[in-house]
């Protein structure tokens, strides 16, 4: 059974810093494409980082310098380091496995408010 475990969402202020995690079981970590996904009320889910197999990386314009993404294959864990949060960053953020098929997380709620 495959299961993609987030967590490290949080409440923070503008101008911090949060760390996501996730955590896969039941695939062969090493091979899937790995990617945070995020969804805010009213809009549609969209990417905001990827990691491929050989760790090249991919972010969305709206985070690029702000947010890294990194994988650790030993662990089966991707991460999504962010730096300098706004407002605009509020969303559930989602993990995501891609090898044939994909597979999400349940999300994780960002809320960046003062």
């Amino acid at each position: 059974q495959v299961q993609l475990v987030e967590s490290g969402g949080s409440l923070v202020q503008p101008g911090g810093s949060l760390r996501l995690s996730c955590t896969a079981s039941g695939i062969a970590f090493n091979v899937f494409e790995m990617g945070w996904y995020r969804q805010a009320p009213g809009k549609q889910r969209e990417l905001v980082a990827g990691i491929t197999v050989d760790n090249s990386t991919k972010y969305a314009d709206s985070v690029k310098g702000r947010f890294t993404i990194s994988r650790d294959n030993a662990k089966n864990t991707v991460n999504l380091q962010m730096n300098s949060l706004k407002p605009e960053d509020t969303a559930v953020y989602y993990c995501n496995a891609k090898f044939v098929r994909s597979y999400w997380g349940q999300g994780t709620q960002v809320t960046v408010s003062s």
